[in-house]
């Protein structure tokens, strides 16, 4: 199992990059590098690359709708040039409130646009001229623009030729799609003990179509870290977090967080949190997250129970485990865990 830890996206970067290296030189294996409407994740992930010089570098995620899908692979390629073969493109679908609201794109087709994305990025890496006929037209039509479109291969020469790629999903089809094409799996909320009843029938049948070139999927699951005794409280951290995407990332009818909720179970809460969240009735909204799921979504407590957490989560299929290390010694707690990562691998 490897160890990734997400940067903070709502904060100023530079004393993440400190906290990076401090957390590389631990065991970390990945730092997922967000963007969602602060800054742009490449630039900081070429800053981070400079400042490391082990742990991979992944987008986490990088939208789908704010660049071209030849600029994605381009950007990869540039991101796994200046990281000596290090990164790892993660790719996601965002909502409609960002998409539409921030970027001002149509939010349509996320799982075929995906996909196309996908395979166009491959084709980009492996310098072949590319020519997409899909949603992404490849060259431009004749009848779409001047006519002088031709078909073009990378100018530079990739690090890799197969830098993985990792999709955030959560729905039936586009797990399915996950699972089929990418090469890991980037999950919210993970819950090891639920994952086969409410993704089992999905990646069954995305690993049925799945090329066997492309090998065993990688697998994120994970939560707030803290190891110890009587640590319990800190997982109170998470209900802020929980109730904001519950409760908050995207209107009724198209929030799919609050739809995970849903099929873990947690039907009455999440429609409650829900309605307060936006009723503006945030403290109210945290106070509705089920303890249950806090527990569920978390590693906090003594090293035997996390041990456990851990073994459940690699019963499960998780290959990656994200932590955020919370509490007075997040450091140690990483250390710790990490010295447990090792001796289950």
């Amino acid at each position: 199992m490897q160890i990734s830890m997400q940067v903070n996206y709502s904060a100023s970067f530079l004393p993440a990059v400190d906290q990076i290296i401090a957390y590389e030189k631990r065991g970390l294996d990945i730092a997922w590098v967000p963007e969602a409407y602060g800054f742009d994740s490449p630039t900081l992930m070429g800053f981070l690359a400079a400042k490391t010089d082990r742990v991979k570098i992944g987008a986490g995620i990088m939208p789908i709708y704010s660049r071209t899908p030849a600029l994605i692979a381009q950007t990869a390629a540039g991101l796994d040039e200046v990281s000596k073969g290090r990164a790892i493109l993660g790719l996601g679908a965002s909502g409609p409130q960002v998409i539409e609201g921030w970027h001002g794109v149509t939010y349509d087709k996320p799982i075929a646009r995906t996909r196309e994305i996908i395979n166009i990025c491959r084709h980009v890496w492996a310098r072949e001229p590319l020519v997409n006929d899909g949603i992404y037209q490849i060259p431009l039509p004749q009848d779409k623009g001047t006519g002088l479109g031709k078909p073009l291969k990378i100018i530079t020469t990739p690090v890799r030729a197969n830098i993985p790629i990792f999709v955030a999903s959560l729905g039936f089809k586009n797990v399915e799609m996950t699972f089929a094409e990418a090469d890991g799996w980037l999950p919210i909320f993970y819950v090891p003990e639920k994952a086969k009843e409410v993704w089992g029938s999905a990646i069954e049948s995305g690993m049925e179509k799945r090329n066997p070139a492309l090998g065993p999927p990688e697998i994120v699951g994970g939560g707030m870290l803290a190891v110890g005794e009587h640590l319990e409280d800190l997982r109170e951290m998470g209900r802020g977090v929980l109730a904001l995407y519950i409760g908050g990332m995207g209107a009724k009818g198209r929030n799919f967080y609050n739809d995970l909720a849903v099929r873990y179970g947690y039907g009455e809460q999440a429609k409650k949190i829900q309605d307060l969240y936006l009723s503006g009735e945030k403290t109210k909204a945290m106070a509705e997250i089920p303890s249950e799921l806090l527990e569920a979504t978390s590693l906090i407590g003594p090293r035997s129970y996390i041990a456990e957490r851990l073994a459940a989560h690699k019963e499960s299929g998780v290959t990656i485990m994200g932590v955020t290390p919370v509490g007075s010694d997040p450091l140690g707690s990483f250390e710790s865990f990490a010295e447990m990562v090792r001796e289950i691998s």
